[in-house]
């Protein structure tokens, strides 16, 4: 349920300057990305760019455990990351954003238009939104 038409959208307040990995690239290489760059997760892109996953520090955890039992850490994005992911549309109102976290356990959703990636919103992002929209 919308708030009304002209109240604020996800695209307005979502992160566009994402870092992204693909599903070839080799595990060790995505889980320094996403410590470099201090990241819990990042979307996984196909070669079209359409999303196909996401890599979270969790499925990275689990590649360090599998490597502690094989003795060795490897394989690909693909091999370890989240295939069923929840994403929100761009134009999706902030309350019913709200709403989406509040019914998962998920701390950010890539957004999608038109079935492409345009951006990435975060608990933080949404809740620094609603304070500047709804505070004195």
């Amino acid at each position: 349920m919308s708030t009304s038409p002209r109240s604020p959208k996800v695209r307005n307040y979502m992160a566009t300057r994402l870092v992204t990995l693909s599903p070839t690239m080799e595990i060790n290489r995505a889980m320094h990305i996403l410590l470099e760059q201090q990241l819990s997760g990042a979307p996984v892109l196909d070669q079209a760019q359409r999303l196909v996953g996401v890599l979270s520090s969790k499925d990275c955890l689990k590649a360090v455990l599998n490597a502690s039992y094989y003795q060795e850490l490897g394989g690909t994005v693909a091999d370890y990351m989240s295939t069923e992911v929840e994403t929100l549309p761009a134009d999706l109102d902030l309350v019913d954003a709200a709403r989406h976290f509040l019914n998962s356990h998920f701390r950010r959703f890539p957004v999608l238009e038109e079935g492409r990636v345009i951006g990435q919103i975060s608990r933080a992002d949404l809740l620094r939104a609603l304070l500047q929209n709804w505070s004195d």
